[in-house]
């Protein structure tokens, strides 16, 4: 059993080795490779070679210019379209803005009256199961002495949460920009 061991082994060395020395053919090889260089041109072929090159470097350069220049120009017309249809989708937005707060308006004064016409107790009930901001709102709408009657039939949570949304809202030290 060792021998057929010894006699892998034994091709593994001879494999490894034909393949190293293979390698190491292969990369001398490029050394004994020809150097194979132009010949040398006489003078007055360089010379007329560097006129030519000369000649052609304004004509080449104006042209490189020229593409820039159109480059230039499609990329501000694209632009320019982008910023029209960023002012068409503005112009829209605040049209839909201002729709929407006309509408909250007129929403918001017809919920007034309808709290304003409930009696205190029917009015703190359904203003506790309505958003805190929203039941704020209506509660600064409404006289003081219908605020203070639905404040008072309200849990005590709730009236406390309104009452400090209704103080934040009054207090100049409040910024109006959200940051």
């Amino acid at each position: 059993m060792t021998g057929h061991f010894e006699d892998f082994i034994a091709r593994a060395r001879r494999a490894l080795l034909g393949s190293v020395a293979g390698a190491f053919l292969l990369s001398i090889s490029g050394a004994f490779a020809q150097d194979v260089t132009a010949p040398p041109a006489d003078s007055a072929a360089a010379s007329e070679i560097e006129k030519f090159c000369t000649n052609i470097a304004d004509a080449a350069r104006d042209q490189r210019y020229v593409l820039q220049r159109k480059d230039l120009e499609k990329l501000k017309a694209n632009v320019d379209e982008r910023i029209a249809t960023l002012e068409t989708r503005r112009a829209e937005y605040e049209d839909w803005l201002k729709r929407r707060n006309d509408f909250l308006k007129q929403a918001e004064l017809g919920l007034v009256d309808i709290y304003k016409s409930m009696k205190p107790d029917a009015a703190a009930g359904k203003l506790e199961m309505v958003r805190p901001e929203i039941a704020a709102a209506i509660v600064m709408r409404l006289p003081p002495r219908q605020s203070s009657l639905i404040l008072s039939e309200m849990s005590d949570e709730k009236a406390a949460m309104l009452t400090n949304i209704i103080s934040s809202a009054s207090d100049p030290d409040t910024s109006k920009e959200p940051s």
